[in-house]
């Protein structure tokens, strides 16, 4: 009987030393890495410009542990593919909490992916940031913040500021009418501010037209745009009818300054204008490749030499967002998801690649915005246009 006792005794001997060896193995492991989790469309509709941003974020972190890594720890980065769903979404945020035990979500780049995944975020205490997803609700619930969700991009209504101005300003427009896209909420809410800071400039709002997405005629509404000879037509809408509208409006001989935002970014746009009616249009974006800042002509080159292609304005979005990530880390001094998410809200004029940026009371970001300019084929960086911080 006491042979058996100690037999029993040497088992369970043996398995705690086993578990505490294995714990001990863990606490090493962790105490040499700071785990991130990036929840992105990494197949379904939305692969191809997911991956896009990813790239950016891998590269943002691939060169911060070249350099050494943060606070003496390299960063490791764990991907998981939400498959393009808002359901599927849930399911890899719940996996790389729970599972994988990140610190910190990026992703995703759908606001609908987003908006799946902070009630988890909030609940399991876990910040997740965005570099892409522009809908106000992503940090905002019924005019409250979301306390463990943060935004790296600037939000629509803020392009349509930056068009206000850069009309009444760069372009000295004193009449302007918008032509807006009734079945989309991006349209009709930039429309609005680019109104109310257009008026502020000293603008005249002397008209406004509508269409609808998929629409292929515009000839009737744009007739009414002639006739009323508008010094600028904001037109805040995708490229797919732009181009199409573009077109049609220097066919039929108008010759107002056409202006835009991000939504006319696609190479496909001057095809669908043709490059004579394209030429000398303006549209607000996130970043211009042929920006000469300095940060700006050193990312281009370190993306190009690690992917072999210039990077869309999602690629730096990616990039800075991590930027953001691994700041506020350094900042807190610590991987502690809550003191990062601490860090996160104190974020002040931060230099990025896309300029100063500051996180604002409703966790989005106060940040530059360009605008460019489509001449010869090419979109051609214009202006920088840095908001008050």
């Amino acid at each position: 009987m006491r042979k058996n006792i100690m037999v029993v005794l040497s088992l369970v001997l043996v398995l705690v030393l086993g578990l505490i060896t294995s714990g001990c193995n863990n606490l090493i492991k962790n105490d040499k890495e700071i785990i991130l989790g990036a929840n992105y469309e990494m197949t379904g509709a939305l692969a191809a410009v997911a991956k896009q941003t990813v790239n950016g974020i891998n590269l943002a972190i691939k060169q911060t542990n070249e350099q050494g890594g943060v606070l003496g720890k390299q960063i490791k980065l764990i991907i998981a593919d939400n498959k393009s769903e808002p359901s599927e979404s849930a399911n890899a945020i719940t996996k790389l909490i729970k599972n994988d035990n990140v610190k910190l979500v990026f992703g995703s780049v759908a606001s609908s992916n987003v908006l799946a995944t902070v009630q988890i975020a909030h609940d399991s205490k876990i910040p997740l940031i965005t570099a892409t997803a522009t809908n106000p609700s992503v940090t905002m619930e019924q005019n409250q913040v979301r306390p463990y969700v943060f935004r790296t991009c600037f939000i629509d209504p803020f392009q349509g500021e930056v068009m206000a101005n850069f009309a009444a300003k760069s372009l000295q427009a004193k009449t302007a009418v918008m032509y807006i896209d009734s079945s989309s909420d991006y349209s009709k809410g930039l429309a609005k501010i680019f109104a109310e800071k257009f008026i502020a400039n000293g603008g005249i709002i002397i008209g406004e037209e509508s269409f609808l997405q998929k629409d292929q005629d515009f000839k009737s509404t744009l007739t009414k745009i002639k006739a009323i000879n508008p010094d600028v037509v904001f037109i805040p809408a995708y490229y797919e009818e732009v181009g199409k509208i573009i077109r049609q409006a220097r066919e039929i001989g108008i010759k107002s300054q056409l202006i835009g935002t991000d939504g006319w970014d696609d190479p496909k746009l001057i095809e669908i204008a043709g490059l004579s009616a394209v030429e000398g249009t303006f549209f607000s974006n996130h970043y211009s490749p042929q920006d000469q800042d300095p940060k700006v002509v050193e990312f281009v080159k370190a993306y190009k030499a690690e992917y072999n292609q210039e990077p869309s304005a999602l690629a730096v979005l990616g990039y800075d967002c991590a930027l953001v990530v691994i700041d506020a880390i350094k900042r807190a001094g610590s991987d502690d998801p809550e003191k990062i998410r601490q860090a996160l809200e104190e974020t002040k004029k931060l230099q990025i690649t896309t300029g100063l940026l500051s996180i604002d009371n409703n966790h989005n970001p106060i940040k530059s915005a360009v605008v460019v300019e489509i001449k010869n084929g090419q979109q051609i960086f214009k202006e920088k246009i840095n908001p008050q911080q």
